[in-house]
C-alpha cells in the first residue's frame, strides 16, 4: 500500500518541476535580433567641462653644474697644549690596562687529565701562536683556548679549533690583551 502512494507523490514532484521549467522558458518562440555585445559610443556626448586646471604641473629639473672644488686647507695650531696633555695622560692610562671583556673557547670539561693534555698537545701543535689555559677545580679540569675580544674572532678560531675539539663552545671571561698587536 505504501509503495503505490510513494510513486504518486514522487510523478507530481516531477511534474510541478517540469511545470516550473516551462513558466520560465521565453515567452515568444519567433526569431529575435541578437543582443550585440560589441562596444558602442555611448548615444549622448561626454560632459565638456575642462579639468586641466586640477591636474598637477611638474617643472623639469634644471640640468646642475659640476660643483667648484675648493683646495683642502691644512689645519694650524689644532691641538692646543691641554688638549696634548689629556692624551698623553689618555695614551699612559691604556698602556697600564692589561685585561678587557672578551671571549675563550673552552676546548675541554671533563675529568682526565690526560685527555685534556692531548687536546692541548693537539692545539698547540696545529696552532702554536694560540694560548692556552688548563685550569683544575677539584675534581673538574677546563682546556681554554686563546684571548679574543671580539666575538667574530672568537668565532672564526672555533670553527678551526672545531676538528680538533668536537665539544668546544664559547665562553666570556676576562682576556689578557696582546700590546704588541696594537
Amino acid at each position: 500500500m505504501m509503495k503505490p502512494y510513494l510513486r504518486n507523490v514522487l510523478l507530481f514532484s516531477a511534474f510541478l518541476a517540469l511545470g516550473a521549467c516551462a513558466a520560465t522558458a521565453p515567452a515568444s518562440t519567433g526569431t529575435t535580433a541578437p543582443v550585440d555585445t560589441a562596444k558602442t559610443k555611448p548615444a549622448q556626448p561626454l560632459p565638456a567641462e575642462d579639468l586641466g586646471r586640477y591636474r598637477p604641473v611638474f617643472v623639469a629639473p634644471k640640468e646642475v653644474a659640476a660643483p667648484v672644488t675648493k683646495p683642502a686647507v691644512a689645519p694650524t695650531n689644532h691641538v692646543n697644549p691641554q688638549i696634548e696633555q689629556r692624551l698623553r695622560d689618555q695614551a699612559y692610562t691604556n698602556q697600564n690596562v692589561k685585561y678587557a671583556q672578551g671571549y675563550r673557547i673552552l676546548a675541554y670539561v671533563g675529568l682526565e687529565r690526560d685527555k685534556a693534555m692531548s687536546i692541548r698537545r693537539s692545539v698547540i701543535s696545529r696552532y702554536p701562536d694560540e694560548t692556552d689555559y688548563l685550569t683544575f677545580k677539584q675534581p673538574v679540569f677546563r682546556l681554554y683556548i686563546g684571548d679574543y675580544l671580539t666575538r667574530l674572532d672568537a668565532e672564526q678560531a672555533m670553527l678551526r679549533i672545531r676538528p680538533l675539539a668536537p665539544k668546544a663552545e664559547l665562553e666570556s671571561a676576562q682576556v689578557v690583551l696582546n700590546k704588541t698587536a696594537f
